[in-house]
């Protein structure tokens, strides 16, 4: 029975031009493959097509002026990024990804056709699922300093990347039942998971006249 394996991992991470991954377009794609004790990153910087938003520059740091004179064409960005990943799953690794439902749901919407066809590791899923009331803040950062992972420049994809391939190494050492889980039932669990984290914090912001349109239940991706 296939099971996820920490020593075999392509950890992928996106930065765009919106949080909305709807409308977002990629700025920089990047992949780290981990095979035993070998990193292997790889990182491609796009021309969007479109400006890059002041708000979405000032995280990454990448503005439309860098963007057009050294970015490589979208589209040609977008296919290799899939392409990647749907050879990491033929090889038999798992894809890491940070708060997967927003990286996935942009390449769906790009493509118009991305389907998960292998096996997805979220340790932002996994940490909320593990230890949901621990308090504090969960983006990539917060969880970078709880399992001691260092975290070289947040924001850049490689950066991002690299650290939530660490994460998942931390988590299956602290919570070895994960790779005990075939690929069928961690994906299920990861998914019933998110949807009942996600449901408990909509009804929590719904209580207090928070906006929640924009929440999602689905997991790995939406639409």
């Amino acid at each position: 029975m296939p099971s996820f394996d920490a020593s075999r991992m392509l950890s992928f991470d996106l930065e765009t031009t919106s949080a909305n991954p709807a409308g977002a377009r990629i700025v920089t794609s990047a992949t780290v493959l981990i095979d035993g004790s070998t990193s292997t990153p790889s990182e491609t910087l796009a021309d969007p097509g479109v400006e890059i938003p002041e708000e979405a520059a000032n995280v990454h740091g990448i503005t439309t002026e860098k963007a057009r004179a050294e970015g490589r064409p979208h589209d040609e960005v977008l296919a290799e990024t899939v392409e990647k990943i749907r050879q990491g799953w033929a090889d038999g690794l798992t894809l890491v990804v940070f708060n997967a439902p927003y990286d996935l749901t942009v390449l769906r919407h790009l493509t118009g056709d991305f389907t998960v066809t292998g096996p997805v590791y979220d340790p932002l899923v996994i940490d909320r699922a593990k230890d949901r009331y621990r308090k504090g803040k969960r983006n990539l950062g917060a969880l970078c300093e709880f399992y001691g992972v260092r975290l070289d420049n947040a924001h850049e994809a490689t950066a991002d990347a690299t650290a939530a391939a660490r994460i998942a190494w931390k988590q299956v050492r602290m919570w070895p039942e994960i790779t005990q889980m075939g690929f069928a039932e961690l994906m299920e669990y990861q998914a019933v998971q998110y949807y009942t984290c996600q449901s408990e914090l909509k009804t929590y912001f719904e209580s207090r006249g928070r906006d929640v349109s924009d929440f999602t239940l689905g997991w790995p991706m939406v639409g």
